[in-house]
């Protein structure tokens, strides 16, 4: 009965060495699966839709930088229009939701402005606003504008930078007419992912 006893001890001990060979084949049959059915990529934060319409007026685009890790900067946007007409009205779009790490804005606050001596608010630009707004700018989006731009000139727009969160960030601007979406020199949408370390 020993014997017995001995073979009966060596058939449950075998069992259990095929029980989890047997699991990991059905997850990897359930892994194969889902690797097999698409998925959406899913956007990079701060990034915007197109927008309906799209003006074929070539313009060219740089930005470049200056933002501090731990503060303040400036980023400075360059536009040239590369069409043979004037470009009514210039505009910059990015997410709203930037101000959670960087506040863009088109001027430096100026502590003259609320005193009794005033100061003028003689600005450049022409629009500032968070929409939705009045001529369909998307909810979720800040657009600024500027006035004309006409054939071959040239734009230096600066963006003033308060740092609100510390560390890295990416995010979409965008290049309009009105609520048109320009296109680059290379037959491309004026759209550029900026970053900002």
């Amino acid at each position: 009965m020993v014997i017995a006893g001995c073979t009966a001890d060596s058939t449950p001990s075998a069992s259990p060495d095929v029980t989890p060979s047997a699991a990991p084949t059905v997850a990897a049959s359930a892994s194969a699966t889902a690797d097999a059915t698409p998925t959406a990529t899913p956007e990079p934060p701060l990034n915007l839709a197109p927008p309906g319409a799209v003006d074929p007026r070539p313009v060219a685009i740089s930005v470049t930088t200056e933002v501090a890790a731990d503060g303040g900067g400036q980023i400075t946007v360059t536009v040239t229009s590369e069409a043979a007409d004037l470009i009514d009205e210039l505009v910059l779009r990015w997410p709203t939701d930037l101000a959670q790490t960087l506040y863009l804005a088109p001027f430096v606050p100026d502590p003259a402005l609320g005193t009794a001596a005033g100061g003028n608010l003689v600005r450049t630009w022409t629009k500032w606003v968070n929409g939705p707004g009045e001529q369909g700018e998307p909810e979720g989006t800040t657009s600024l504008g500027y006035g004309p731009l006409e054939a071959g000139a040239t734009l230096t727009i600066p963006l003033y930078v308060t740092r609100t969160a510390s560390g890295p960030v990416s995010f979409d601007l965008q290049v309009l007419a009105g609520e048109s979406l320009l296109t680059l020199s290379d037959g491309q949408p004026a759209e550029l992912r900026v970053e900002v370390p």
